[in-house]
C-alpha cells in the first residue's frame, strides 16, 4: 500500500486543481496577489504586481490562502456619486439687469397709502441709534443703506437694525462717485459692503442705492450678479445740506404721497436735524394716514 500512496496524493492534488479551475472558471473565486503579500486596496487595480481585485467586503476563503471570495455585484445605489445622494437645491435666481433704478412703491402698495423711509451713508453711533428709536417708539420699519467702512465699525448697530425688521441695503464701501470707478474697483466697492453685511446679520443686502444717485450699467449689471434690485428715491428731503429742521420736515410732509420713497441721511456729517426732524414728522404722516412700509422684491 505505501507504494500506492503518492498515487492517492495525487489524485487528491488533481481533484483540488480541477475543483479550483472550476470555481475560477465559473467566478466563484479570484486571484489577489502573491501569498504573504498584502495585494492593493479594493478598486486600486494599481501597483506592479496587482491583479484582477475583488470588490469591497470580500473575505478570503477558508483554507485558500492567496484567494479571495469574489463580491457580489454592488447595489445601484452604492454605483452613484455621493453628490446624487444630496438633496438638489434650487439655484438662486437673480434679478434681472435694470436700466434704471426703482424710483417707487407698485401702484397696489400706494393705493394704501404705503410709504418708504429710508436713510443713507450709516451707521453712525450717533445719530443712527437714535432714529432707531424713534421708528421703534412708533412702530414703524424703515430701509438703512449703510457703507462698507462704517458698517465694519458698528455691527451692533447692523444686528439691531435687522432684529428690529429693517432692511439693510448695500450703498459701496466708500461712498465713491460709480462714474469714476473701473469696473473691478466698483465690484469691490460693491462686493466688500455685501460681504460685511452678511457676516454681521447672516444675509447680503437684496437691494442697492449708488451714491449721489449716479447710476451707470456697471452698477446695474454688478448688482444683479450679487442678487440686489436698485432703489433711489422719490423726495430729497437733501438733509445733508443741514438747511434745518423746519425745511426737513417742510419737504417730507410736502412731498408725502402714496408711493412715495424718502431720502434721508443718519451719517456722513451732522445729521442731528435729521434725528429732530423725523421725530416730529413721522407722527404726522401717521395722523395722514399714511402707512410706513418696506418695499418688497419684484417677482424674479
Amino acid at each position: 500500500m505505501k507504494n500506492d500512496e503518492p498515487t492517492v496524493g495525487r489524485r487528491a492534488v488533481l481533484r483540488t486543481a480541477v475543483f479550483l479551475g472550476v470555481a475560477a472558471a465559473s467566478g466563484l473565486l479570484s486571484v489577489s496577489g502573491e501569498e504573504g503579500a498584502p495585494g492593493p486596496g479594493p478598486g486600486s487595480g494599481t501597483g506592479p504586481q496587482a491583479g484582477p481585485q475583488a470588490g469591497p467586503g470580500a473575505q478570503p476563503a477558508a483554507g485558500a490562502p492567496g484567494l479571495r471570495a469574489q463580491a457580489l455585484p454592488e447595489k445601484s445605489y452604492r454605483l452613484r456619486p455621493m453628490t446624487a445622494e444630496q438633496p438638489m437645491r434650487p439655484a438662486a435666481v437673480k434679478p434681472a439687469v435694470r436700466t434704471r433704478p426703482i424710483l417707487e412703491l407698485p401702484a397696489d402698495a400706494a393705493a394704501s397709502g404705503a410709504m418708504v423711509l429710508t436713510f443713507d451713508d450709516g451707521p453712525d453711533p450717533r445719530y443712527t441709534p437714535a432714529i432707531l428709536d424713534t421708528l421703534a417708539r412708533y412702530g414703524v420699519r424703515a430701509m438703512f443703506f449703510v457703507c462698507g467702512e462704517m458698517a465694519d465699525e458698528n455691527r451692533d448697530l447692523l444686528r439691531r437694525m435687522a432684529a428690529e425688521g429693517h432692511i439693510i441695503g448695500n450703498h459701496t464701501w466708500t461712498h465713491p462717485l460709480i462714474p469714476q470707478l473701473s469696473r473691478p474697483a466698483l465690484a469691490s466697492e460693491i462686493g466688500r459692503t455685501s460681504e460685511v453685511v452678511h457676516q454681521a446679520v447672516g444675509e447680503a443686502p437684496l437691494w442697492f442705492r449708488a451714491p449721489y444717485g449716479a447710476w451707470n450699467r456697471a452698477a446695474f449689471e454688478i448688482g444683479a450678479e450679487l442678487g440686489m434690485e436698485p432703489l433711489a428715491w422719490t423726495v430729497d428731503t437733501l438733509d445733508w445740506k443741514e438747511p434745518g429742521t423746519t425745511t426737513i420736515i417742510s419737504r417730507v410732509l410736502g412731498g408725502a404721497a402714496p408711493g412715495v420713497i424718502v431720502l434721508s441721511h443718519d451719517a456722513g456729517g451732522n445729521r442731528s436735524q435729521s434725528v429732530q426732524a423725523i421725530s416730529s414728522y413721522l407722527p404726522q404722516l401717521l395722523a395722514r394716514g399714511y402707512r410706513m412700509t418696506l418695499p418688497t422684491l419684484p417677482p424674479r
